[in-house]
């Protein structure tokens, strides 16, 4: 699979997987939460990691954390200005935890964004995947409209390969995520699913001698 041959070190990346974004419960955007919930793509990226630890490929998820007076946070765009309207997403809240079943492991990278609709944007996220020999990003979380593209694009200028587990992301609609995946992730990385890159990192894993214990 491109990105993940032999050679390349991957990295598994989550956007937003937090418990204001994909729970029902607590989301203010109830589309994006319920097509999360749909489409099941906690769970299926809580396989996915679970298996990235176990060949040593690291774990980062990007959240987004506002401080309590919304200080250092851009309200120059709809979605932003409806945070900042709705106080959600705020630094102490449930609203800004990591969801339970991706939550509570210690090799994990937690990388917190205090602004902005993307991953790498105002981040340390690009200096700790090279720090940790990274060439290729795994994508997962949301939103297929927004975030992911957006991630992609970023990874691609910063000279990363790109790998989107298309069933491990959901859109704010279906329609929106079915044609991201047909017409937009295809021309900035691969596309496939969770089970596909799981056989690839495990097969990159066996033929490694470095991964071996």
């Amino acid at each position: 699979m491109r990105g993940l041959e032999r050679g390349q070190r991957p990295a598994l990346l989550t956007l937003e997987c937090q418990r204001g974004v994909v729970e029902p419960e607590l989301a203010g955007r109830a589309g994006l939460s319920e097509q999360a919930a749909q489409r099941a793509i906690i769970a299926k990226i809580a396989i996915l990691a679970t298996l990235c630890r176990s060949v040593g490929v690291p774990v980062f998820h990007n959240l987004l954390v506002h401080r309590p007076d919304f200080a250092g946070s851009g309200r120059n765009a709809p979605l932003l200005g409806a945070n900042y309207k709705r106080r959600s997403m705020l630094a102490g809240t449930p609203e800004v935890e990591l969801v339970e079943p991706l939550a509570g492991h210690a090799s994990d990278f937690e990388v917190a964004r205090l602004t902005g609709v993307t991953p790498f944007y105002g981040t340390a996220l690009e200096i700790m995947l090279r720090n940790c020999a990274v060439t290729t990003v795994i994508i997962t979380g949301v939103s297929t409209n927004l975030g992911v593209p957006g991630a992609g694009i970023e990874a691609i200028n910063r000279g990363f390969n790109v790998v989107f587990a298309q069933d491990c992301i959901a859109g704010v609609w279906a329609e929106a995520h079915d044609f991201h995946v047909q017409h937009t992730l295809p021309i900035l990385g691969t596309v496939s699913d969770s089970i596909t890159i799981a056989a690839a990192l495990l097969a990159s894993a066996a033929s490694d001698p470095s991964t071996q214990h």
